[in-house]
């Protein structure tokens, strides 16, 4: 009696044959599989009529033996409203989670109202029949430009995590504070921040640190699991589970410490680019060639830029002058047209590097360094003088303590310094020779006492303030426009 499997078997050429062995097994795995949303579900880059939501599927709660956090395959979609209850949700369709794009599902949501409080939740399984519930989430649409609405948000930056695990690695390091609780729970600064519980949160680069001396990462994976290992924190989690986000890169998470385009060094700047966009709500997932500088109309009274400092910069050690650029021409042309439109009361520049400073005289990889991008900065606050373009100032990250700052040409700068303990460090001061400002020319108002971990608060209505705190919460200095 002839065997139908047998005969099939014959006609079928052997690579048929192994793609459906293949499939066999992954639906076999899939069945026993369990699935979870290791790193929590975020938002970002709202605005007032759109937001982006993402989440990633993985296969635990909790780091492996290798420590990382391995990602599982499987289908989402995401249940949206007004309604904390989701009763009578929209929903979007089901995308699979695939490990060509590290099992990251992100999706737009359009049409919302200004100023409106939106729940969330990601729905996911290993089919659209089998399926559990997210946490439900949320966040606010910005008010708009015809609002007056009162908005708070935080800047942060500069989160080692493996200075925060193991203590100081390299040459910099402040106070060794993280307690066993904390190295289970994340962070103490993201406690801190929630309690503020600002409408969002900026993080300006050095999100994640692929060079730390402990362990340098230049793969793929090994990007990957810098990501995974820290926002997997349970307080990263519930902090992002509540407040949307607006994501920039710098050096650390780009290549390696003060890396332009110019070496053949890992990882690639193409891989660098791709890992950012990948990994944090900043553009439709599919987007990859989607602007990392781009500007935000908060309400009637602010308007906020983020800028690109790694993308398109000139080599680092080319001599400075007309012709050197940290921003690239297109960014800085479109940073001054739509600094021209602007009729916001204030306007924000939020930079992953310092352009007043000080610091150290050594570096030469930002608009203060000596030797870096100076000639553009000094060129560009002329600018702002010639066009009176008045009510404006910096924000920055990448420096590891807290300072306010004052151009001689009247731009002043806020560093929003190391969001942990201990990453931080002490600062230069205006006048030392070891800085970019040895004749004293800088005035500032504020500098970190010690090396301690932070962030900085900034409040609009009618008036702007902005606060520095440290990462359990003391505020530090206060100044109101």
């Amino acid at each position: 009696m002839l065997n139908p499997f047998k005969e099939t078997q014959k006609r079928m050429s052997p690579a048929r044959l192994s793609l459906i062995f293949t499939m066999l097994v992954v639906a076999a795995s899939l069945a026993k599989a369990e699935m979870f949303l290791g790193q929590g579900t975020m938002s970002g880059e709202v605005t007032a009529t759109t937001a982006l939501v993402q989440t990633r599927l993985t296969q635990k709660r909790r780091l492996d033996r290798n420590g990382d956090m391995k990602g599982q395959v499987g289908r989402v979609c995401f249940q949206w409203g007004t309604d904390a209850l989701l009763s009578g949700p929209k929903r979007t369709a089901f995308q699979d989670a695939i490990p060509e794009h590290d099992f990251i599902v992100r999706e737009s949501l359009v049409n919302l109202q200004p100023n409106t409080t939106y729940y969330y939740r990601a729905v996911y399984g290993q089919d659209d029949a089998t399926t559990e519930f997210g946490p439900t989430c949320h966040f606010k649409t910005l008010p708009g430009i015809q609002s007056d609405q009162s908005v708070k948000f935080i800047v942060g930056s500069c989160m080692n995590y493996n200075k925060f695990m193991y203590g100081k690695q390299g040459n910099a390091g402040g106070p060794i504070t993280a307690t066993s609780t904390d190295k289970k729970l994340g962070f103490p600064a993201f406690e801190t921040m929630a309690k503020i519980k600002p409408d969002f949160f900026v993080g300006t680069g050095d999100i994640v640190y692929y060079d730390n001396p402990y362990r340098v990462s230049t793969t793929t994976e090994e990007l990957r699991r810098c990501w995974h290992e820290q926002f997997r924190f349970p307080r990263m989690i519930d902090f992002f589970r509540e407040v949307p986000t607006y994501w920039s890169k710098d050096d650390h998470d780009f290549r390696y410490n003060d890396s332009d385009n110019t070496t053949d060094r890992l990882p690639t700047r193409i891989t660098g680019i791709d890992l950012f966009r990948e990994q944090l709500p900043i553009a439709t997932q599919f987007d990859t060639n989607a602007r990392t500088y781009r500007t935000h109309r908060i309400n009637r009274n602010l308007q906020i830029w983020l800028t690109e400092g790694r993308d398109f910069r000139s080599p680092n050690r080319s001599p400075d002058g007309p012709a050197k650029s940290l921003w690239g021409i297109q960014q800085k042309q479109w940073l001054q047209k739509t600094l021209l439109e602007s009729d916001a009361k204030w306007k924000i520049i939020i930079n992953p590097t310092p352009m007043v400073g000080p610091d150290m005289a050594k570096k030469t990889d930002n608009h203060v360094s000596l030797g870096g991008f100076r000639h553009e900065a000094d060129d560009f606050f002329g600018w702002l003088n010639k066009n009176n373009i008045g009510n404006l100032l910096t924000i920055c990250g990448d420096r590891h303590w807290q300072y306010h700052s004052i151009h001689p040409l009247g731009v002043q700068e806020f560093a929003c310094g190391a969001l942990n303990d201990e990453n931080s460090r002490m600062g230069v001061d205006p006048g030392s020779r070891q800085g970019t400002d040895p004749n004293s020319l800088i005035q500032q108002p504020f500098t970190s006492p010690e090396p301690r971990g932070g962030f900085l608060v900034v409040g609009v209505r009618d008036k702007l303030t902005l606060s520095f705190h440290t990462a359990d919460g003391q505020q530090l200095y206060t100044t109101t426009k």
